[in-house]
C-alpha cells in the first residue's frame, strides 16, 4: 500500500520525534557503554535497541509508553550486565568472551582457528590489512571480544602489556 491516512504519518512524526528525543535521552543517562559494542552481549543489546525503536515507530500497536518501558527495560539491563561483569570476575567469564591469540611470535595457532571458526586465510587478510607482508614480522593476531581482529607488528610490541589477559599469548622475551 502506497498511503493509508494522514492520521497514520502524523503518529510517526509524533512519536518518532518524541521517541527519538527519549532515546537519546535515556542513551546520556545510561551512558556511553550502552551503544559501544565492546563485546557480543554490547552488540545484541544495540540492535534491540533499534529494533525497538522501529517498533514503536512504525506499528500503531505498540503505544509510546510501552515502547519507551521496552527501550528502558534494555538499557536497565545493559547497565546491570555491566555493572555485574566489572564487578563479580566469575559473572564477566559466562557473559563475555576472553580475546585469543591466533597468531603469537610469527606463528599460526591452528587449535585456536578451529576453536573459533576461522580460516587461515582471514588471519592473513588481517595481516595484509595491517600492512604487514610476512607473518614473521607480526608479534600477535588477537581475536577480540567483540568479533574484530587485531594485529601487533613486532616493532610495535613494547613490553606486550596491551596483550595482557589474551587467552594463548606469552610472549617470548628472548
Amino acid at each position: 500500500m502506497w498511503f493509508d491516512s494522514w492520521a497514520d504519518v502524523f503518529r510517526v512524526l509524533l512519536v518518532g520525534t518524541v521517541t527519538y528525543a527519549s532515546l537519546i535521552g535515556l542513551l546520556r543517562i545510561s551512558g556511553k557503554r550502552t551503544l559501544s559494542q565492546l563485546n557480543a552481549f554490547d552488540f545484541v543489546i544495540t540492535v534491540a535497541l533499534g529494533s525497538t525503536l522501529a517498533s514503536i515507530l512504525l506499528s500503531s500497536d505498540v503505544s509510546y509508553v510501552e515502547g519507551l518501558t521496552a527501550l528502558l527495560l534494555l538499557a536497565g539491563l545493559q547497565l546491570v550486565m555491566a555493572w555485574v561483569s566489572t564487578r563479580l570476575p566469575g559473572a564477566r567469564n559466562a557473559i563475555t568472551a576472553w580475546p585469543t591469540a591466533l597468531v603469537v611470535d610469527g606463528r599460526l595457532q591452528t587449535d585456536e582457528l578451529r576453536r573459533n571458526r576461522l580460516t587461515e586465510s582471514e588471519v592473513l587478510q588481517a595481516i595484509r590489512g595491517a600492512g604487514a607482508g610476512d607473518t614473521t614480522n607480526v608479534a600477535a593476531v588477537v581475536l577480540e571480544t567483540n568479533g574484530k581482529i587485531s594485529v601487533i607488528q613486532k616493532g610495535s610490541l613494547g613490553n606486550g602489556s596491551s596483550l595482557a589477559g589474551v587467552a594463548g599469548f606469552q610472549h617470548n622475551n628472548g
